[in-house]
């Protein structure tokens, strides 16, 4: 493995910091007040090459590996975890499946638009009753006797980029009764009759995004919007989650880096005691702990990101490839460390931490999700272990 950066990855961290800085840092915090959606921003980020980075060219995208991907994600989260967000739910589990399972009508009708930003997508697989056991959901579609159309009933929940996007990456069950293998994916777009926004969710942070509860009542979708075949939803689900949380990860690094950044400078400015705060032994460990913890994670979210790439370069998909393991890995010890550090940063800021006029109290409350969504921390540990035991059991029988 070679982490060093090429002209080109150093050439996009430094147009995407710039971007972020002259353009979205401005207006974050009035944005977050009113909980205002960047379309503008997002717009240009898409003609950047933001919203479809490893999609390959053909079909509008970048073409680029996972960590020149996660190097963006970094830059945006950095700044504002909301749009780092929203362009990881159109990146990873969007527009990755349909790039991978999409037929070639597909993929000139909606992929390219993903592509170049001039669409959103969004993932609906939670359902008020299904979160973690992604097997309970309950939404149905049922075939019409023509057979040129599906009829989709029931409500996804926490859908990010909900009322937004463009086209919704919808799972539902075909045959019930068969569980796990009875799941189907559809590509959903909001002009469908059926379809409708219920409810837009009141976060306790990342403001700047848009979550929704979504109803389907008997919604239309044609029979040429099926992904992948009938009964292989789950599957593609997974799939897209396993590479998807290395996004996740690369989230937290930027958070995290971001509000490491914030506590140096605030160490180096703040007078207490006569000295700067930077002077203080508390303080120094602190910090010496907060960017032990993010290099940490940042190489396991470059090692799972090559790992991805080495299973693309052979023609797998993440799941064939095992990635994820390794992407759990990331994103369990990513999502853990970038609450310890957002707290260290308040920490260090004392009382003016607690304040919105402080980007660091803004960083901690958009953390808390990290260890949440895409998969729980708990879930994480499950997938670690599972492999670890089912490799301890392989290891056994090859010397029985």
């Amino acid at each position: 493995m070679d982490f060093s950066l090429t002209d080109d990855q150093r050439l996009l961290k430094d147009t995407i910091r710039q971007f972020m800085e002259a353009e979205v840092r401005p207006i974050l915090r009035q944005y977050e007040k009113e909980e205002k959606f960047p379309a503008e921003q997002l717009r240009r980020l898409g003609e950047l090459g933001c919203c479809g980075m490893t999609v390959p060219e053909e079909w509008g995208g970048g073409g680029a590996d996972t960590l020149t991907y996660v190097l963006m994600l970094e830059e945006v989260a950095r700044v504002c975890a909301s749009t780092a967000v929203t362009l990881s739910v159109t990146n990873s589990v969007c527009a990755a499946p349909i790039s991978r399972h999409g037929t070639t009508e597909q993929k000139n009708r909606v992929l390219r638009k993903l592509a170049t930003g001039e669409w959103l997508g969004a993932f609906c697989l939670t359902e008020p009753q299904a979160g973690s056991d992604s097997a309970a959901i309950e939404t149905r579609a049922e075939v019409s006797a023509d057979g040129r159309c599906y009829r989709l009933t029931g409500t996804k929940s926490w859908v990010t980029n909900g009322g937004v996007a463009s086209i919704y990456l919808v799972f539902a069950k075909t045959e019930p009764a068969a569980g796990a293998r009875g799941v189907t994916a559809f590509l959903v777009t909001p002009d469908l009759p059926g379809f409708r926004v219920a409810r837009f969710e009141d976060k306790m942070g990342l403001k700047m995004s848009k979550t929704a509860e979504l109803r389907f009542d008997e919604c239309e979708v044609p029979a040429a919007n099926r992904l992948g075949a009938p009964g292989q939803g789950l599957k593609i689900a997974l799939e897209a989650l396993d590479g998807g949380r290395v996004g996740i990860a690369a989230q937290a690094l930027g958070i995290a880096q971001g509000a490491f950044d914030a506590a140096v400078r605030y160490a180096k400015d703040r007078r207490a005691f006569g000295k700067k705060l930077g002077e203080f032994q508390a303080i120094q460990w602190m910090l010496a702990d907060m960017q032990t913890e993010i290099e940490a994670a940042r190489m396991l979210t470059y090692s799972a990101a090559w790992r991805q790439d080495e299973g693309k370069s052979r023609g797998l998909s993440p799941l064939a490839a095992r990635v994820g393991p390794h992407a759990s890995r990331a994103k369990l010890y990513a999502s853990e460390m970038v609450n310890r550090v957002a707290y260290k940063a308040v920490q260090v800021h004392g009382s003016m931490g607690y304040s919105r006029e402080m980007d660091v109290e803004r960083m901690y409350r958009d953390a808390r999700v990290i260890t949440i969504y895409e998969g729980t921390s708990e879930i994480q540990r499950t997938v670690i272990a599972r492999e670890l035991l089912a490799g301890a059991r392989e290891a056994v029988e090859a010397t029985t």
